[in-house]
């Protein structure tokens, strides 16, 4: 059963994938939002901004990171709101296939496509000045915490997806996704925060997943923000996927 499901699930990729491979202005668009901010904070509002003794743009690009996926699940949701509209998923369902085929290959999609974007960021921010001595399993472990972060955020996109009335509604959830890295520690010290402010800031996930982001690059000990950041990531993974499978199951039934 587990080899089937694995190998319906890679010829649904490959079908998203080609899509994608046919229409890269996804993943253009995608990247061009966070690499404009990261133009307009490093250049204009970064000299105004006290981090100590590294860049701008190297304290900034942890943060840029984490908005360019949140930017990017919401074309999940948009594709798999079509998908369903088009009667895609009653053509699937009609075929002996692995039901749950059809999400991942949507939220393997949806990885590769934000890995992508990643990519084309962090090549920007060495264009801009980034710079990291972090060693190859510093890397792996940034790009860990990236992996898991944009699985449990793409899993909440698959629960818009399935549950949204119009393409505009499908990617709308994204906005506060992409706006909760301004109340943390992506952009400015917390410290710099008043008082409720900073409070909400030091203990919602985007804040964790920054620091130990952060301290990886710049080769510091991470303490407990790592394990702080997986839990929050693989939490919400968890209840995200619960959810949207849920949704399937009456979206199908």
């Amino acid at each position: 059963m587990a080899q089937h499901t694995l190998g319906d699930t890679a010829v649904l990729l490959g079908r998203s994938l080609r899509h994608i491979a046919r229409s890269p202005d996804t993943i253009i668009t995608t990247a061009v939002t966070p690499i404009a901010m990261m133009l307009l904070f490093v250049y204009v509002f970064g000299g105004a901004i006290d981090t100590g003794s590294e860049s701008y743009v190297t304290y900034l690009l942890p943060g840029i990171l984490l908005v360019t996926i949140a930017s990017g699940i919401a074309y999940t949701a948009y594709r798999l709101f079509l998908d369903m509209q088009g009667g895609i998923f009653e053509r699937f369902q009609s075929m002996p296939i692995a039901r749950s085929s059809v999400l991942w290959a949507h939220v393997l999609t949806s990885l590769v496509a934000n890995m992508i974007s990643i990519v084309v960021v962090v090549l920007v921010a060495l264009l801009m000045g980034f710079r990291s001595g972090a060693g190859v399993l510093a890397w792996l472990a940034v790009a860990g915490i990236l992996v898991v972060f944009t699985l449990a955020l793409t899993w909440i996109a698959v629960i818009a997806g399935l549950s949204a009335k119009s393409v505009d509604g499908a990617s709308a959830f994204s906005y506060p996704l992409i706006f909760l890295p301004f109340i943390s520690s992506a952009f400015v010290p917390t410290d710099t925060m008043p008082g409720p402010v900073r409070a909400f800031a030091d203990n919602q996930p985007v804040t964790s997943i920054v620091d130990a982001t952060r301290n990886l690059f710049a080769q510091q000990p991470v303490g407990t923000d790592i394990w702080v950041a997986l839990a929050w990531c693989v939490g919400i993974l968890v209840v995200a996927y619960a959810f949207a499978m849920s949704a399937y199951r009456r979206t199908v039934s």
